[in-house]
């Protein structure tokens, strides 16, 4: 009894899979790179505060805040007369100067290096007098002050394509090369591909019989700064410009792919992709504790915000709400 032997890859998937290799390295060559981008110091940055409502103030984890003033608009024209300041928050009343804040001569107090359990409400109390002859006024300034962190965002990129049997290993084979070839696409914009899913199935199609199909998931994330080698990522470029720039060239690399598969004459390759299962979704991921609200946080409409109103004094045990249960939470995953 004679044994079948196991039939290879086909001449034409092979010719495809080379032409898909030609695409990614004509991409590489063609990706511009991303201009760099200049962010303000925040520490130049003044807030003046209010004697009615609180003025909210975002601090990014692990930097150094705003210079918050002990004064309003009207009192930063005018001349004060020994003038004092007091600081009061969270946890009492603040020191001078210690490890992560530093309160200045004139009542100016600036955080260093931030962190989420500073949040919550400070006032400063300024006496004063308009002129010798007066008697002492009172001040009480108010702020809310909010932890916030920048989002996880990535896209999520599903796609389709037809397939050799699934328990071939020309399907794993012809993914990872294919992904492989996007990464270097992207990689200029210091970006990376993550694979989620990548599962055959059998499929009954209208009018064309069973079918195997390849089932891929995969995320399009920026590197930590940690991991990133290019210059673009020393300077801080602005990382939605980036991913969007890497979304363009998927998108042109899939297009380019159904080019491929019109203009190839029969036979076609065991595995191409399907036109029209492309989907890419932008993604909001914000750690536990955090949520995206642009209406409660108009001025930081894109940051993940710690806790939701009323919950920002942890100190007194309030904690954050459960994702579910919160408006905070607005972004498609917390």
């Amino acid at each position: 009894m004679r044994r079948r032997r196991r039939r290879g890859p086909s001449s034409a998937s092979l010719g495809f899979c080379f032409s898909l290799l030609t695409l990614a390295v004509s991409l590489v060559q063609g990706t511009p790179q991303d201009p760099h981008s200049s962010k303000i110091d925040p520490t130049t940055l003044k807030v003046v505060g209010s004697t009615n409502l609180p003025v909210k103030v975002y601090v990014k984890l692990t930097h150094n805040s705003p210079r918050i003033l002990c004064l309003t608009n009207h009192l930063r024209n005018s001349e004060l007369i020994d003038p004092i300041f007091q600081w009061h928050g969270p946890g009492g009343d603040l020191v001078t100067e210690n490890q992560t804040m530093k309160i200045s001569p004139t009542g100016t107090l600036l955080f260093r290096h931030f962190k989420d359990d500073l949040s919550g409400v400070y006032t400063c109390s300024l006496v004063f007098k308009p002129n010798t002859e007066e008697a002492e006024k009172n001040y009480l300034i108010k702020y809310i002050v909010y932890a916030y962190s920048d989002p996880n965002s990535y896209y999520e990129v599903s796609a389709r394509y037809h397939a050799a049997p699934c328990n071939s290993i020309y399907n794993t084979s012809f993914v990872k090369k294919m992904l492989q070839a996007l990464g270097q696409i992207i990689a200029k914009l210091s970006c990376e591909i993550t694979l989620q899913k990548s599962e055959c199935h059998r499929v009954k199609m209208q009018r064309a019989g069973l079918q195997n199909q390849i089932f891929l998931t995969f995320l399009v994330s920026h590197l930590d700064a940690d991991k990133a080698r290019s210059s673009c990522q020393k300077n801080t470029c602005d990382v939605s410009r980036r991913l969007r720039k890497a979304k363009d060239i998927i998108e042109k690399f899939f297009n380019q792919q159904i080019e491929l598969v019109v203009k190839k004459t029969s036979p076609l390759p065991e595995v191409y992709f399907i036109e029209g299962t492309l989907q890419i979704v932008w993604v909001n991921h914000c750690v536990a504790g955090y949520g995206i609200n642009p209406l409660l946080h108009p001025h930081c409409p894109n940051c993940c915000v710690i806790c939701s109103p009323g919950s920002y004094n942890p100190r007194e045990g309030v904690h954050c709400l459960p994702c579910a249960k919160s408006l905070e939470y607005g972004a498609k995953h917390c």
